[in-house]
């Protein structure tokens, strides 16, 4: 069914409140990988991408901030999310952003793999062409 005004709201509240909290979280473990590695450890590959992750949600947040501080910006948001989709921290996204944002992928996977499977059949139509 169809929510109330006062139920939209605290469902909005409660993104941002998991958002930021999660973003601590993240935070927190990117610092203690900065801190692994200014000792001279060495970061696993999945480390590496969460710490740049990290980073990016942390440059991201400054613009972000801007609408949540400003009163009535955040009527805002929406426009500038279509304008700019990737304005937002990762920890913000929905999870139906989230589900787009695979399908594109697996879309542009499997292009690339039927791209790459009709350029070997070709070759080797070419190659027994050669031969024969």
């Amino acid at each position: 069914g169809k929510k109330s005004l006062r139920q939209k709201i605290v469902d909005e509240l409660k993104h941002y409140y998991n958002g930021f909290h999660l973003l601590w979280i993240d935070t927190t473990v990117a610092a203690r990988m900065v801190w692994r590695l200014l000792h001279g450890q060495v970061l696993t590959r999945r480390e590496r991408r969460r710490l740049l992750r990290t980073c990016a949600d942390l440059f991201r947040l400054v613009p972000f901030l801007v609408f949540v501080i400003v009163p009535f910006m955040e009527f805002l948001l929406p426009v500038f999310l279509k304008l700019f989709p990737e304005m937002l921290p990762s920890t913000f996204e929905t999870e139906s952003k989230k589900e787009e944002k695979q399908k594109k992928k697996l879309n542009a996977k499997l292009e690339l793999a039927k791209f790459l499977r009709e350029t070997i059949a070709e070759m080797a139509k070419r190659n027994k062409a050669d031969t024969g």
